[in-house]
């Protein structure tokens, strides 16, 4: 059992040791904040904060992203500490190999892998949101039955469209995709900021009566909901690989993209909630709706222009985070090495890419909005949790390990952000907690049966699943769930605690 709990050695982490096998470092320290940006800034403007405010926070949905962003930040310190530490690919995922051992290391990979893939998905349907109401707007309509799931329609083609069109960009390599996404944030921050100036003129203050219509409560269960708009800054980690001196550059990407999309995310959801009634929002295009509503046609065809550009880069981002997850674990020997093969020109995890671009299209394209937001936040606050907890662990077990950028205040800051995100996830619900256990189990499946024979760590060992029958399966699963209750157990024991 220690064999599925061992540890990567920092020093055994392959940072262009194969230069057949490795990212090329073109990312500098502008671009980085650019692509956190652009996978910030984006959903949670153009189609979380209408859902949110309506069914949860109402006009104070101001305080469910201030909530939200204190997590982040929380959480964000602790990525800058790892990311200056460990600048490869995999973001939590070998962060974890690292402070925890092999089965954690999957464990959240495997819901890192189902975050990205997931999130990638909601951010498509919301794109097809908008382009089927800009189209609508132009007297272009596109029928139902190819623009909606099933339920509502047939199909969603705009997001199926969308998907399959971005991953041709990220197979031309990291270069190429960062380049694009500065454009479109670009045209992006421009497009809020001119909401915002637009908006500001037209607040109602008796909108923002009643300021909490649903109680604390619901103030608590919208920033787990909006939760999903700051998931940004976890794919700034998994480009470690691709960026220039990362020690440096890592920390002023992750921090910076949080601290810009804050700030944007609180303005925009104040002048929102200004213009309309909170009860009105329950849309997924709830920008354009809140222009329209007060007669400003003109700016709601511009954001609704410019959304489909916010929503792209996020898209873009996402999809490439999960490549990246999909790329670190197969070239640790847990998901099959076609995975991590590069091409030989663009360098960059074809296989990877156009699986996560397949999965994500398919997704997109048949099932509805709401079910697919509420998977990705259990996803993401699960990865923030986990990355805490190692964060104490390397400090303890660890402390004379190079550290470029120092999480500060340790472990009180970590301790902060495991006890943040583990509320914002018990405000998720019933159903969300279930289909997520539900899909853990699943990974766990697929670790016993492939990952653990076939991790490059114990590659040496020839004997690690020579199981003779169907018992001694159920014997080690029930081993480790006690290992992993003791090692949870030893943790909150530490002396600084």
């Amino acid at each position: 059992m220690k064999r599925i709990f061992s540890k990567k050695p920092i020093n055994d982490l392959y940072i262009n040791k194969d230069h057949n096998n490795s990212l090329k470092r073109t990312i500098g320290p502008v671009n980085l904040i650019i692509m956190g940006l652009g996978c910030i800034i984006g959903a949670g403007i153009f189609i979380v904060t209408g859902v949110a405010s309506a069914q949860s926070s109402g006009p104070a949905l101001v305080l469910s992203f201030i909530l939200s962003a204190t997590a982040c930040i929380f959480t964000a310190l602790c990525y800058a500490e790892f990311a200056s530490m460990i600048p490869v690919s995999g973001s939590v995922y070998t962060y974890t190999y690292v402070a925890m051992g092999e089965i954690w290391a999957w464990m959240i990979g495997w819901v890192l892998m189902y975050e990205y893939l997931i999130s990638a998905s909601a951010v498509a349907v919301g794109w097809s949101s908008y382009v089927v109401g800009l189209l609508s707007s132009t007297g272009i309509i596109l029928p139902q039955i190819i623009s909606a799931p099933p339920g509502t329609g047939l199909i969603n083609l705009p997001a199926l469209f969308i998907i399959l069109l971005l991953t041709g960009i990220l197979i031309l390599g990291v270069k190429e995709s960062t380049r694009f996404n500065a454009i479109v944030v670009l045209i992006n921050v421009s497009i809020i900021l001119l909401f915002i100036f637009v908006g500001l003129g037209h607040i109602n203050p008796a909108n923002y009566h009643p300021f909490m219509p649903f109680g604390f409560s619901g103030v608590l269960q919208g920033a787990a909901m909006v939760f999903f708009a700051y998931i940004g800054f976890d794919a700034v980690s998994t480009a470690a690989e691709e960026t220039k001196n990362p020690q440096r550059t890592m920390p002023i990407g992750i921090i910076g993209s949080l601290i810009i999309s804050s700030i944007l995310y609180i303005a925009v959801a104040a002048v929102l909630n200004g213009i309309v009634p909170y009860n009105l929002l329950d849309t997924p295009a709830p920008v354009t709706f809140a222009l329209k509503s007060i007669g400003i046609n003109w700016a709601a065809s511009i954001v609704s222009f410019g959304a489909l550009f916010g929503l792209t880069s996020v898209l873009l981002t996402s999809l490439f985070g999960q490549s990246r997850i999909f790329y670190s674990m197969s070239r640790d020997g847990l998901l099959p090495e076609i995975f991590s093969h590069l091409h030989e020109n663009f360098r960059s995890p074809v296989i990877c890419i156009i699986i996560v671009g397949t999965a994500a299209a398919m997704i997109a394209a048949f099932f509805p909005l709401n079910t697919i937001i509420e998977l990705v936040n259990i996803g993401t606050l699960s990865a923030f949790i986990f990355l805490a907890l190692s964060i104490i662990i390397l400090r303890k077990q660890n402390p004379d390990i190079p550290r470029k950028f120092k999480c500060p205040l340790v472990p009180i800051i970590p301790i902060l952000s495991i006890v943040f995100c583990s509320f914002l996830i018990f405000q998720l619900s019933h159903t969300t907690l279930e289909r997520f256990i539900i899909s853990l189990l699943i990974g766990i499946a697929v670790y016993f049966v492939y990952g653990m024979k076939n991790s490059k760590l114990r590659q040496c060992d020839t004997d690690i699943f020579n199981f003779k029958d169907i018992n001694e399966i159920f014997d080690l699963l029930n081993s480790t769930i006690l290992t992993i209750l003791s090692q949870i157990e030893k943790i909150m024991r530490y002396k600084r605690f």
